[in-house]
């Protein structure tokens, strides 16, 4: 009975939220303490938390820049109101130039976009974009089950005559058919690039179809296009398939993905695609954030916006971005800021740690894929450019299909783990395969899949294997190269990222090599070269130029140095000492004098959140270092976001490509402060803002999340939803204060008062315990759902918003916050 009277509480509740947008912003702040844990269960509604980060559109995008995102992780689509209706395609596999499939146009929704009442909004839990005005409707999709954009109109004048259109521009030479009610626009080639090239077929394909009354195709020139006439109601569809492509029978192909979707009911559409928009949002850690000045709710909704945009492109055989670009929301036809055919790792770690925490590991891979699947390849590439050494030197700048290389022209001079390329970018960044090992192996511990391990373990053991002959013992008996500090300091003695490279990974690529029964040589090897790994180096703080020592750390004066080779040209804005906090994890909160030293390097570091990848805010998260998250998030998003998409732009202001890796870095951080156990132990709220009140879920290592409610610096509500049976163990969320556990249902005791700092604690698979001051149980807090209010208006932090605001004669009408 109780859990009836639960659901239809929390059922009323939500029915009510519409109603209650004082109560959704303030009641923290106000002062009444609730919890949403209920029965065994962390009622948070997701519809309605998602969709206060709703993009809205007051008035018309016509500007492509004021793009909306959709996207199924393969094919993805920038819609704005030009034209009536534009659409940009793009898709994960045009390689080697990232060609886009096409523009779609739809001349007479000019009546709609144009009209005064105008209204739009991307809905993030649908995945759907809907708008509204002068009598009529729109709503569009990507398929999350198919590669289509669907656009279903109502309202228009059934006597009429509509045009639907895919178009391509010059420089392209598509083949055009017209057969019936299908228009295709059709282009393949050979990446056929002299030295950097595969020989592999590619290609796009457009096809466009409608669903009305008299649907003819015609296609001439660089277009493909549909004309009808809406149904008797006024109602139409048009249909834009763009699958993967390499050549072949366009018309053949298009009329079998269509198949009736013309003319199929909405349910049939729809169905499929809202079910897997449902189920992530259902999978994902949601978060609900306030403040009194709004600042923590905008930056709720930018991570909520990141998790949307990047489940739109990340579920292809290739990553959806490929040097921190949101690729498949592009909306400047074919242009490419940076190599297209290549993929930045560095510009890609934020994605996947934010996965991770977020509870989406499943996006990851494409990135392992990319990795995996040219396995032989960069074997191939390492013993050709790197000395015929063994193992994999994973270039950090990789092309698609495995090479080094970072330009097609003079491309030896321009690529990546080359020892012949010279002083350059990355000719000498040889810590990559060990990164990626790293995050592989945190996919095991996050997801405790085996088989995944036994599948990507080659990755590890090569990269094992590369860094031992890369970095041989000298006569000091440490081991020594001359390398890359990834892309600030070239070619220099022992850089930083070498040594925590080694310190992370050497364990772990031994205990994987163990516990898989596999390569027990090459784990005693790692064992030993863990005791041959130099120190971390040190420079002065004031000047970042002295050749220090450890020995110096007790003045207070001392940072850790990019290597140990000081006065040498910095290339980048790479905080590389702090590569030791994260994502390496070799310095923690409980490491002591070199916890007080990476504290020393973030206050002195030299460059501040600079560019729109900078991972400051993660780091001092790490460090405990709750109002450097605060201001470091802000003034990032204030001097980056430049697409009310919520996008960034690299270098700020508006530009021609947007940005995931800002948001990226934004969604790591708001979850690492919130909770964190990256060295398998759980701390909560270790770096949350005393301003922020928030709700949320993080997903930590064996299939385990734990929520939290917070307020005025402190948590309130902790709850641990164990996935699997093991042992944690728990930093004390009340330091100093007696603490103990319950179980989440039944309240027995299953950890005593303790006032501990750390303590242990035992799950058991599927079950939940509540973390809480003894004495004052979770639950005699009033139970309160956390729900949330549909946003109603574009949103604003300083000069950046999200969505646009409506111009009522002439003036902006704002929301107020």
């Amino acid at each position: 009975m109780a859990g009836r009277r639960l659901s239809l509480l929390f059922a009323a509740l939500c029915l009510l939220a519409p109603t209650l947008l004082a109560t959704d912003t303030v009641a923290m702040a106000a002062g009444g303490v609730t919890t949403a844990w209920h029965d065994g269960t962390f009622a948070l509604d997701k519809a309605s938390v998602v969709r206060r980060s709703n993009i809205v559109l007051g008035r018309p995008n016509t500007e492509a820049s004021q793009f909306a995102p959709l996207g199924n992780g393969t094919l993805g689509a920038a819609a704005w109101a030009a034209s009536g209706f534009t659409a940009q395609l793009n898709r994960t596999d045009t390689f080697p130039d990232r060609k886009s499939p096409g523009w779609v146009t739809i001349p007479g929704l000019a009546k709609l976009t144009g009209a005064p009442d105008f209204s739009g909004s991307v809905d993030l839990y649908d995945g759907t974009l809907r708008e509204s005005g002068g009598g009529m409707s729109l709503t569009a999709f990507v398929r999350a089950d198919k590669d289509e954009l669907v656009i279903e109109v109502t309202g228009a004048d059934p006597a009429g005559i509509q045009t639907a259109a895919v178009s391509l521009w010059p420089g392209r030479t598509p083949t055009l058919t017209a057969n019936g009610k299908i228009a295709t626009l059709a282009e393949s080639w050979i990446d056929d690039k002299a030295t950097t090239g595969s020989g592999q077929a590619f290609g796009t394909l457009a096809a466009i179809t409608a669903g009305g009354r008299n649907v003819a195709a015609t296609a001439a020139g660089s277009s493909a296009e549909v004309g009808f006439q809406p149904h008797a109601d006024g109602s139409f569809r048009v249909v834009v398939a763009a699958p993967h492509w390499t050549g072949g029978d366009a018309q053949a192909t298009a009329a079998v993905l269509f198949g009736g979707d013309g003319a199929a009911g909405r349910p049939a559409l729809r169905g499929a695609h809202l079910k897997w928009w449902h189920d992530f949002w259902g999978r994902t850690g949601v978060f609900k954030m306030t403040s009194a000045d709004g600042t923590a709710d905008y930056l709720e909704n930018l991570r909520t916006l990141f998790l949307y945009s990047n489940a739109a492109e990340s579920r292809g055989r290739l990553p959806g971005s490929h040097a921190g670009v949101g690729d498949l929301f592009n909306f400047s036809q074919d242009y490419q800021q940076w190599y297209p055919s290549g993929f930045w790792f560095w510009n890609l770690r934020m994605q996947t740690a934010a996965n991770l925490s977020s509870g989406n590991s499943d996006l990851n891979a494409p990135l392992y894929n990319l990795y995996l699947g040219n396995l032989d390849a960069i074997q191939a590439w390492t013993k050709a450019q790197m000395g015929g050494l063994e193992g994999i030197c994973v270039p950090e700048t990789m092309r698609y299909n495995g090479n080094g290389y970072q330009r097609d022209t003079t491309p030896k001079t321009a690529s990546s783990c080359n020892l012949a390329a010279g002083a350059t970018w990355n000719g000498r960044t040889v810590t990559t395969g060990a990164e990626i090992g790293l995050w592989i192996w945190q996919q095991y511990q996050h997801t405790d899949d085996l088989d995944f391990l036994r599948e990507h373990y080659p990755l590890i053991r090569e990269a094992a294997k590369f860094l031992l002959v890369y970095h041989p013992v000298g006569a000091d008996g440490y081991r020594h190269a001359i390398a890359n500090a990834h892309e600030t300091q070239w070619n220099v003695q022992d850089p930083t990222t070498d040594i925590v490279a080694m310190r992370a990974f050497f364990p772990v690529a031994a205990q994987a090599a163990r516990l898989l029964g596999s390569d027990l040589d090459l784990a005693a090897q790692l064992d030993t070269a863990r005791t041959q790994i130099l120190p971390l180096p040190r420079t002065d703080a004031a000047t970042h130029s002295q050749q220090l020592t450890e020995a110096g750390d007790a003045s207070g004066t001392t940072v850790i140095a990019d290597s140990y080779q000081q006065n040498v040209a910095k290339h980048n804005v790479e905080n590389i000492g702090l590569e030791a906090v994260w994502p390496y994890n070799v310095v923690t909160d409980s490491s002591g004098a070199l916890f007080d030293l990476a504290t020393r390097t973030y206050q002195n570091r030299q460059y501040r959140n600079s560019p729109d990848w900078s991972y400051d805010s993660v780091q001092a998260a790490r460090l405990g270092l709750a109002s450097e998250v605060r201001d470091g998030l802000v003034t990032m998003v204030k001097k980056y976001q430049g697409f009310v998409s919520g996008m960034a732009s690299w270098q700020g202001g508006s530009g021609k490509q947007p940005y995931i890796e800002q948001s990226g870095v934004l969604t790591a951080a708001l979850n690492e402060a919130l909770v964190q156990d990256y060295d398998g132990v759980l701390r909560v709220a270790p770096a949350w803002p005393a301003e922020w009140a928030v709700a949320g879920t993080v997903s930590v290592q064996h299939n385990t999340r734990v929520s939290v409610q917070a307020a005025n610096g402190k948590p309130t509500t902790v709850a641990i939803q164990a996935g699997s049976t093991h042992d944690m163990q728990v930093r004390n969320p009340w330091p100093g204060a007696s603490v103990h556990v319950v179980d989440g249902k039944t309240r027995a005791v299953v950890v005593a008062p303790t006032t501990a700092a750390q303590f242990g604690l035992t799950v058991a698979a599927d079950h939940a315990y509540l973390v809480e001051p003894t004495g004052t149980p979770t639950t005699a807090m009033p139970f309160a759902p956390v729900t949330g209010v549909r946003a109603t208006a574009a949103k604003h932090l300083g000069s950046v918003q999200i969505g646009l605001d409506h111009i009522s004669f002439g003036v902006v009408v704002r929301e107020k916050i």
